[in-house]
């Protein structure tokens, strides 16, 4: 895997992933605005999206009538440098017809504790805890 980090200017970034996609972000300007996400957020998006990646393919392998899955993250990080995630709680919310909430609880359990790579270095640092619920769209 390879990407690249180019100073834009300011405290603005724009990232290249290998694959060719361009994003920018960087922290807040003196004048109080942000040109995109920080390094940080992109790592707790990161997550979540590697996370939600992992539930969609393990549900719809379960046969699930899945619609929609949003995943919700809520963190909190070290007061001291460097700052590293302490606590990670991820709300996973799937919409579907007539899903079985017992293998959306499995998917969520095998994603963070077993498939997510980012969810396993995040709690090399951090507490990751989940919760989720089920919405019937039928």
């Amino acid at each position: 895997m390879k990407a690249r980090v180019k100073w834009a200017e300011k405290r603005t970034f724009i990232g290249k992933s290998g694959t060719g996609h361009n994003f920018v972000f960087g922290t807040k300007e003196e004048d109080g605005t942000t040109p995109g996400p920080s390094p940080m957020e992109l790592v707790l998006i990161g997550t979540g999206g590697c996370s939600a990646y992992d539930v969609v393919s393990i549900l719809e392998k379960g046969r699930q009538q899945i619609d929609d899955v949003v995943v919700e993250l809520d963190a909190d990080r070290a007061d001291t440098t460097p700052a590293v995630f302490t606590r990670i709680h991820m709300h996973f919310v799937v919409k579907g017809r007539g899903v079985d909430p017992k293998k959306v609880e499995r998917a969520v359990e095998l994603s963070v504790e077993k498939y997510c790579s980012a969810s396993a270095m995040m709690a090399k640092t951090a507490e990751v805890a989940h919760t989720f619920e089920v919405l019937d769209t039928a």
